[in-house]
């Protein structure tokens, strides 16, 4: 069977994704790293809707639990594989360079980017000996534009969207494809402390995005409908110049 992991699925654009996925008929992952109960709530959700959901928490940062956590998920489903991977998680720590810490670039870092490459490494092999895979990665407009007081983030989104191109050249002869999602702004947890009124003047259509409009994108990806595209980053944010 194939499975779909999405990583921060807990909330958000994660959680809206998990639900897409389920609605799509595929059995869901949902990882977290600390927030039990909204991943939690995410599974409910998709169990009311009569989808299979579970959870399986590691922090992707932390590459010896991801490779303990997804070998011992392998094991207990001999003969099941993940699929689908939506790169999903990620923190913010916004400060303007001068007055970054240490802390502050590596965490940053270490949960975007290497977060990516601890994850997506250890599914490589099933999907390229399957013949089929969907790599999805959730970047942002920073890492495109660049952002003021997001050094760090932006650098970890745009080396996400350099390794998407890459990998995407490395295995796309084996049915996997590789394509990234750059939302802009976001009506979710992470962009709460953003001030929206100033913000929406320079969205063309006016409005935040929903995490919805996001997942539909991501389903669509995920989906066969979407086996010609690779390599690709889709930029979903209104019509703000990137």
């Amino acid at each position: 069977m194939k499975y779909a992991l999405v990583t921060g699925g807990s909330r958000g654009i994660g959680r809206a994704i998990c639900i897409k996925l389920s609605e799509m008929g595929f059995p869901v992952i949902i990882n977290y790293a600390s927030n039990k109960a909204a991943a939690l709530e995410t599974k409910q959700h998709i169990e009311e809707k009569n989808g299979t959901a579970e959870l399986l928490p590691f922090n992707v940062s932390n590459v010896e639990e991801v490779d303990k956590i997804l070998n011992e998920w392998s094991e207990n489903h001999p003969n099941d594989y993940i699929a689908v991977l939506i790169n999903n998680a990620g923190i913010r720590l916004d400060t303007m360079m001068v007055f970054m810490q240490n802390e502050h670039w590596n965490d940053v870092i270490n949960t975007n980017l290497n977060g990516f490459f601890n994850v997506t490494r250890r599914l490589l092999k099933d999907m390229v000996t399957k013949r089929f895979g969907r790599i999805i990665n959730v970047v942002s407009l920073s890492g495109i534009k660049g952002m003021p007081g997001q050094t760090n983030y932006s650098a970890a989104k745009a080396a996400v969207i350099g390794a998407t191109k890459a990998l995407a050249q490395e295995i796309g002869s084996r049915k996997v494809t590789v394509n990234a999602i750059a939302p802009g702004f976001i009506s979710t947890d992470m962009t709460k402390d953003l001030d929206e009124k100033m913000l929406k003047t320079m969205i063309p259509v006016g409005r935040f995005g929903k995490p919805e409009e996001v997942a539909d994108l991501a389903g669509f990806l995920a989906s066969e409908n979407a086996s010609y595209i690779t390599g690709e980053v889709i930029s979903i944010n209104g019509g703000l110049y990137t």
